[in-house]
Formats: C-alpha cells, structure tokens, sequence
C-alpha cells in the first residue's frame, strides 16, 4: 500500500468515526421522569413517561398492586441516574440499571422500577425511528394474537347455570373464544371443588367444545389438594390451571404437574430467566405466565420468552394492569415463536380506549392486531385521568376470592 492510499484509508477512517460520533451526540439525552398515579376502579395505577430533550416522550407503567407508592419512589431514585443519557442503546441501560447502579437490585418493587424505564426507552426508540416496538423487537408485520378474556366473572350476574348461560353467550357474541376465572373460596375444600365443577359444567354445556377455559387457582391449594382439583375439572377440558401452589416453590409446581392431567401455568410473579429456569428445571409448568412490567420489561420478557423454547414451554403473559402495560406486552410477544395467547381485561377495554384518545388496540374475533404507530402508538390523556380518576392509594389487598363465613 502507498504511502497515498494509507492516508486515503486514514482519512476514511477518520470521517466515518466523525460522523459516528455526530450520529451520537444527535441521539435525544434523557431530561427528567415523569410520575401519574391513578385509581381506576379500586385498582392503584402508576405511569411513567421518560422525557428527552428533542421533545419525545416515553411511556412506561409501575403498577404493582398495593406497592405504588414504593414503587414511585424507586422509579425516581433512578431519575439522576438517567439524566443526561441517550434514549437509546436499550441493551446497554438495562445491565447499567439492573447490575452497575447497586449489588441490591433484587425484589418485585426494584424491577416493577426497571421495567417502567425499558418500556419507556423501547417507546422513545420507536419514535426515534418511527418504527412501531414489535418491528423492533423483530417482527415482519403486525398479525392477530390471541387474547383471553380475564376475571371473566367479574361481568357474572348470578352464579347458576343460567347466569353463566347468559353471561357466556354474550361473551361470545361479543368475538371471545378463551376465558379466565380465580376459583372461588368455599367453606370446606370438597364444596369448593364441587362448585366450581358446576361451574365449569355449565359454561362448558352453554359454549361448547372450541371455548377455552382457564381457572386461576391463586396459590390457595395444597400439592394433595391441587391434584384432587385438577382430577375433578379435567372432564370439562380447561385449557389451564394456574399457579395452583405456592409460586415460590418450583419443586412442588413440578410435583402438581408431573401428576395432573390439566396443563398448569404459571410465572406471573416471578422475575428474572433465573427464576424461570428453575420452575422449568422442576417441570413445574408447561405455560409460562411472565408480566412485561415486572420482569424487568420487554428486554428480560424477550430472553424468559426465548428460554421457554428451550424446553419447549409456551408463553401466555400475565396482564392485570393499565393501558400502557397491555400494550407494551402484546408489543413484545409479536416474534415470540412459542406465544400461546395474551392476558386482556376485556372489562377494563372501553374504559382504557377511553383514556388512551382511541388508541387502545380493541379484541376482535377472539385477537388483538398490536399498532402500527410508532413506539407503542399509544397517546394518554392525563388530564381525563386527573380528572375523573383521582388518586387513592390502597394499602391493603381486598379479598379477591371469596373467605368462608
């Protein structure tokens, strides 16, 4: 090589790491965090938005039940943390936030915290590029994904069999096909198995046969008693049983389901690809259940959803929270290889349409088509939520199922 061209090649060289370093001081820094916090129907809500100083606006969500106000607190602990970062290299923030910022960075509140920030860094990213997150996140192009409706029974008028004739033909008239219910408490445990087979007998004899149904078991079963439940129901085909043992103990999740002849889901509260591989390493369930807002957002979701295949589990994310949360989680799973359906609450929808300007991607034939905007494509009215929907915080859990007298 020439002593001509060696200075041709430097000066390349040197050009392309000029305009490499423009390209970055250009990128939108981080400016402040934004808090809204919302009582919606008893249920506490906590947004984020991650403002830069281009203009643009991340939307993120914290909702941890009966937590929000802690989490506040941490979402705004990492407030000076951020200030002044680019609003993007996703990657790279979340192993700063997750492992650089402290060796204390464990527990449902710090990475209810963290996943708010990655939703909000995934939504700016989009925007920055106008791109819609599930093209980010490597999907081709926006397609059907199946949701079921959940606490069906909350829209239950009278638990008989014709209540639940009537409630079922509406639903499916509305374009449902897969539902989900937490079993109810009875005064002993065979009235409650009992029950809830009448149950399960009549919305089986009112919607037939191509109607999914899955059973919240909310962690009030004994390993004994889980089997006597799932040997119970299984004539009526549910699709699932969830978490039916306690969550933190993969070992007897495994022993339930290495016995039961109804699949059990379960992973809702768990948080990390650590955690899942432990309840994987015990066949503990065969669906997993991680929630966007908690595992550390769409950044962890994507590597639980990943590892899942591995051992050839499906995901059906958990969602019981706010607009943004949906969203961000039907976003993520629109790759996802071994998706099975999305958590929808198809009670909350007209309400959560309502305070997102229409923005709110709606059910439809049993599906939901995420939105092709930019980001999350998702536009909040706060001042509809400030108004209507002032802020309560609630302390305590109420009883969702049913106590005995």
């Amino acid at each position: 090589m020439t002593g001509l061209s060696r200075r041709a090649v430097s000066k390349q060289l040197l050009l392309a790491l000029a305009a490499t370093a423009a390209r970055a001081a250009a990128l939108p820094k981080i400016q402040r965090i934004i808090t809204h916090k919302h009582t919606i129907h008893s249920r506490d809500y906590l947004f984020v938005e991650l403002r830069t100083d281009a203009g643009l606006t991340g939307l993120g969500e914290a909702s941890l039940p009966y937590r929000v106000d802690i989490v506040e607190q941490a979402v705004l602990w990492l407030e000076p943390h951020l200030k002044g970062q680019p609003a993007s290299g996703i990657e790279d923030q979340w192993h700063r936030m997750r492992l650089d910022l402290s060796r204390w960075r464990d527990g449902s509140v710090l990475m209810t915290a963290l996943a708010s920030i990655d939703l909000a860094l995934w939504d700016l990213e989009g925007k920055r590029l106008g791109e819609p997150v599930w093209r980010l996140a490597g999907a081709a192009a926006p397609k059907p994904l199946r949701v079921y409706y959940s606490h069906w029974d909350h829209g239950l008028r009278e638990r008989s069999p014709q209540g639940w004739a009537d409630w079922t033909a509406k639903t499916i008239a509305a374009g449902w096909d897969a539902v989900k219910w937490v079993v109810p408490r009875a005064p002993t445990e065979r009235e409650r198995i009992r029950r809830t087979v009448a149950d399960l007998e009549a919305v089986r004899k009112a919607a037939g046969d191509d109607f999914d149904i899955a059973l919240e078991m909310f962690e009030t079963f004994s390993v004994r008693s889980a089997l006597d439940f799932a040997r119970a129901v299984a004539p009526y085909r549910p699709w699932f049983i969830e978490e039916p043992v306690l969550r933190e103990n993969p070992q007897a999740l495994g022993e339930v389901a290495a016995q039961s002849p109804v699949p059990i889901a379960a992973g809702e509260g768990l948080l990390l690809r650590s955690d899942f591989k432990a309840l994987l390493d015990a066949r503990g369930a065969r669906i997993l259940q991680p929630d966007v807002i908690h595992c550390g957002g769409i950044t962890e979701f994507r590597k639980i959803a990943a590892l899942g295949e591995l051992y050839g589990a499906e995901i059906c994310p958990h969602m019981w929270y706010g607009p943004v949360a949906h969203v961000a989680s039907l976003q993520a799973v629109a790759a996802v290889r071994n998706f099975l359906a999305q958590e929808w609450d198809g009670e909350s929808e007209n309400l959560f349409a309502e305070i997102t300007q229409g923005t709110l991607p709606r059910q439809k034939s049993g599906c939901v088509v995420a939105s092709s905007k930019p980001g999350f494509g998702l536009e909040m009215d706060w001042e509809l939520l400030e108004r209507r929907f002032p802020y309560q915080g609630r302390r305590v859990t109420p009883q969702i199922t049913p106590r005995p007298q």
